[in-house]
């Protein structure tokens, strides 16, 4: 017979989610993961498999967690004023919490930009042309702009969005607001 677990599974999640969004993949060591779980070893193994299978779980938790703030995103009727809002909903809770800095796909995406890990590449590939895709639509909402210019703001704002991500980990919360604000007069 087998036994029970004796912790819950969503709640270690969420602590090696935490721990992988502050440091990143190869930064947190397996001893980092036991410790900060409250697990051994053996339970990482027999719940998630291995380092891996924890770490594409925790973007699984992330996107789930943003899910809301990409809901909102896509169902707005306000064109660039979406787009916008977005950024600032993006980064609003790090001004709340001071140990998870930037976007956690983002911070992934970085990370592993060089690295041919095919399962957190179609991770990272699927949110990033998901996001794209809703930036597109909020442009095309403004029946001026043609779709070579679309595609260009597009690209342009997904860079934006990658920069606000990574500038979230060290700039103030003054310094974020006034690189948004820019982004947008610039458009």
């Amino acid at each position: 017979m087998a036994r029970k677990k004796q912790y819950n599974e969503a709640e270690v999640l969420e602590k090696a989610m935490n721990l992988f969004w502050k440091n990143g993949y190869e930064s947190t060591s397996m001893q980092m993961l036991e410790q900060e779980m409250g697990i051994n070893k053996f339970s990482i193994y027999s719940s998630f498999g291995n380092k891996h299978g924890l770490f594409l779980e925790s973007l699984k938790q992330y996107k789930s967690r943003v899910h809301a703030v990409l809901e909102k995103f896509k169902n707005g009727t306000k064109g660039v004023e979406d787009i916008k809002q977005f950024f600032y909903d993006s980064v609003s809770s790090n001004f709340k919490d001071d140990n998870l800095k930037g976007c956690f796909v983002t911070n992934t995406y970085n990370e592993f930009s060089e690295n041919e890990d095919e399962l957190i590449q179609d991770q990272m590939n699927s949110f990033m042309d998901n996001l794209k895709s809703i930036i597109i639509e909020k442009l095309q909402m403004d029946a001026s702009k043609d779709e070579q210019t679309v595609i260009k703001q597009a690209n342009y704002l997904l860079l934006a969005k990658h920069g606000l991500a990574a500038a979230a980990r060290v700039n103030t919360q003054q310094e974020i607001e006034d690189y948004i604000e820019m982004t947008f007069t610039n458009l």
